[in-house]
């Protein structure tokens, strides 16, 4: 998750008069709420996108039901394609291949471009995890995100106003979310509950780690001196950094903590 653009030297730009140091803050705070904003938006439409793919995919009408049923729910014959047919690959992997591609190509990028690209892999990410309200109750997923939301502020608040650097955490960060990945594919074979639990765990503590981390980072990229595109660029990677950090804690928490069918 680590940004090119970073430039610790620059933290707050120089700043030589009590004047000069109002603008910057100005600056910083309206850049910092840019990135929550799209950030925001980000989460709203992955929302959105769950709940509709998840109510077309599902019905309580028998003669509308396909032959599939999971959790207890009977699947429409679009729930079938979605979560039984090949067509679940293309769902889950379209998201990962468009954050590599956003991550790539944002410096080409106009910044009206990087925010539809942005928010359509959010829209895409909602699809995909769509199934989550077949596997949790809804109320229990109600739960886990507010939980999220109320760690997801503590900890970002944290990074931003620590006179702590945060800039070690990085590497270690770094490690464990690579032995997460790694876990998670090995315990794709293994079905292990044991290992998935300790997964969902550990992944808590390192995506917790992270949004301090990140937010940090973010705020150091704040330079006074770029003008509107740099700056709009920044605060996409930035508020995408953020996005995913609060996803996968919340789906952490959720597989960790929360009430299955």
């Amino acid at each position: 998750m680590s940004n090119p653009e970073r430039n610790a030297s620059a933290r707050y730009g120089s700043v030589s008069s009590r004047a000069g140091a109002g603008e910057i803050d100005q600056g910083l705070r309206a850049y910092m709420l840019k990135v929550y904003n799209y950030m925001a938006m980000g989460l709203g439409l992955t929302g959105i996108a769950a709940y509709a793919a998840f109510s077309a995919a599902v019905t309580t009408d028998p003669s509308l039901a396909a032959a599939e049923a999971r959790g207890g729910l009977m699947l429409t014959e679009f729930g079938v394609m979605l979560y039984t047919s090949p067509l679940k690959w293309v769902v889950m992997l379209a998201p990962l291949g468009l954050v590599f591609f956003l991550a790539a190509r944002i410096q080409k990028m106009s910044v009206a471009a990087a925010q539809v690209t942005f928010l359509v892999y959010a829209t895409l990410v909602g699809v995909s995890l769509s199934s989550i309200f077949l596997i949790f109750t809804g109320q229990s997923i109600t739960q886990v995100f507010f939980i999220t939301a109320a760690s997801f502020a503590a900890l970002s608040l944290f990074g931003y106003t620590t006179k702590r650097d945060l800039t070690g955490w990085g590497s270690f960060l770094f490690m464990g979310l690579i032995g997460l990945i790694l876990a998670s594919v090995v315990n794709i074979f293994l079905a292990s509950s044991a290992l998935a639990f300790a997964i969902s765990a550990i992944g808590v503590v390192v995506f917790a780690g992270l949004t301090a981390y990140d937010t940090q980072k973010i705020k150091e990229m704040y330079f006074a001196g770029d003008d509107s595109t740099s700056m709009g660029r920044k605060a996409i990677m930035g508020a995408l950094n953020l996005y995913l950090d609060f996803i996968n804690m919340f789906i952490m928490l959720l597989q960790l903590v929360g009430d299955r069918r």
